[in-house]
């Protein structure tokens, strides 16, 4: 694959985000199949590598480490703090700067690394200053246990605000066909300070690449379930919207994937997509979404199709948008 620049590195156009090996769309794969995916996706090309302490609490990591161990030189590894397993036994986010001390410890325990090159604030703890939060992490790149800083799912206000205290290499929010916020503001303030963009869900959950032709058949468990978008009459309404899409893909000669992917690289040469699969077949069909340009007219067709305008239905559920500081579409 070609590359793109990310901060001081030069990572493959589309990226493997490792999420769905260990976490969020029901059982995962036996950790051999997802140490062979791994394995395969280095092979392949992929050079940009997206895990997360939070991901099967603390089980993606874990398996990343060990699938890998050997190959450590051959890709930009990316991974996450600030929203972890609360003493409850529930997810929970917290931006202290001593649990995020403690938590990158945990991470490269279970990493078999001495060094994370990009690391992200998960979510932001509202309760925690941004500054405070990104004041820990920076305290990390002194020590050499981080390379490179990054965010997730933020406003550009905040974003300005942690860059004031430590460089950000990286924004990471959701970004696709579907789920247009970043284009509010925060693309703009990634380019005004020299951030690259990292676009996770951009097969929009699967659902661009035709893989949820049902969403009463999702497995138990599957967080899709609970996000507007996949249920009752919203995904009766954007399920609908497929079939157009799908057809669009064809014209063009690429896959529905392929297209969702190549449209997000449109983007720009900062945007990077890292869509996630548990299956060989559609991590080579992503990979080679990297070869596929599309002509202006079917950028538009696809613009056209499937947008905030068309789409029915918020991307997250009440309670769990009221966690992220990323600005609202306009009405």
């Amino acid at each position: 694959m070609r590359t793109r620049r990310l901060g001081p590195f030069a990572v493959s156009a589309v990226g493997l985000g490792c999420m769905s090996l260990s976490h969020a769309y029901g059982a995962p794969p036996p950790a051999d199949e997802g140490a062979r995916l791994l394995n395969r996706a280095l092979d392949l090309g992929y050079t940009f590598l997206d895990t997360a302490a939070l991901y099967g609490f603390g089980a993606n990591e874990t398996l990343v480490g060990d699938a890998l161990a050997g190959r450590r030189g051959e890709y930009v590894l990316a991974s996450k703090c600030g929203m972890f397993k609360g003493a409850d036994g529930k997810r929970e986010i917290d931006g202290r700067p001593e649990t995020l001390k403690r938590t990158c410890e945990d991470s490269l325990r279970r990493l078999k690394t001495e060094v994370i090159d990009l690391y992200y604030l998960h979510r932001w703890d509202r309760d925690v200053p941004i500054e405070d939060s990104v004041g820990a992490l920076a305290d990390l790149v002194a020590e050499g246990k981080v390379r490179t800083l990054g965010l997730s799912e933020v406003s550009a206000d905040t974003l300005r605000r942690a860059h004031a205290v430590h460089p950000i290499a990286a924004v990471q929010s959701e970004y696709s066909l579907w789920t247009r916020n970043p284009e509010v503001a925060v693309l703009d303030a990634c380019r005004e300070l020299g951030t690259a963009f990292v676009a996770f869900s951009p097969l929009a959950r699967g659902f661009l690449a035709g893989g949820v032709m049902d969403a009463a058949a999702l497995p138990h468990g599957d967080i899709r379930t609970f996000m507007p978008r996949f249920q009752g009459a919203a995904f009766a309404h954007n399920r609908a919207l497929l079939n157009g899409f799908i057809a669009a893909a064809r014209e063009a000669g690429c896959t529905p994937a392929q297209a969702a992917l190549a449209w997000v690289l449109s983007r720009g040469e900062d945007v990077i997509p890292i869509p996630g699969t548990t299956r060989l077949d559609h991590l080579e069909e992503n990979a080679g979404a990297d070869a596929v340009t599309l002509d202006a007219a079917t950028l538009a067709k696809l613009d056209e199709l499937i947008n905030p305008r068309t789409v029915e239905g918020p991307r997250y559920n009440a309670a769990t948008q009221a966690e992220i500081d990323t600005e609202e579409l306009p009405a």
